[in-house]
C-alpha cells in the first residue's frame, strides 16, 4: 500500500515501484473504472486485449491499423453531421 497526493488540477502521481509493477510507460492511455467504491486504472490497451474477439471488424476496416481504422469509422459516423 503506497499513499500519494492527489493536486488541485486533480492529478495524481504514482508511485514508481507500483508504475512499473503494473507495466506502466509515460504517455500510456488508461481506463479508470469505479468498481464497489474503489478505483481501478487499466492500460487502455490490455482492454483492448480483453475485447478481441467481442466485437467483429467491418469488412472495410479489417487490416488497417487501429489508427486509420478510427479514422475511418469517425468520417463515416460523423460525416458532414454538425458538431
Amino acid at each position: 500500500m503506497q499513499i500519494a497526493t492527489i493536486t488541485s488540477k486533480r492529478q495524481l502521481t504514482i508511485p514508481s515501484n507500483l508504475f512499473k509493477k503494473a507495466n506502466l510507460s509515460t504517455g500510456d492511455k488508461v481506463v479508470i473504472e469505479e468498481y464497489g467504491g474503489e478505483l481501478r486504472i487499466k492500460k487502455t490497451l490490455d482492454l483492448v486485449e480483453e475485447l478481441a474477439g467481442f466485437v467483429s471488424v467491418p469488412k472495410r476496416l479489417r487490416g488497417a491499423n487501429v489508427d486509420r481504422a478510427i479514422s475511418i469509422a469517425k468520417r463515416r459516423h460523423f460525416g458532414n453531421k454538425p458538431r
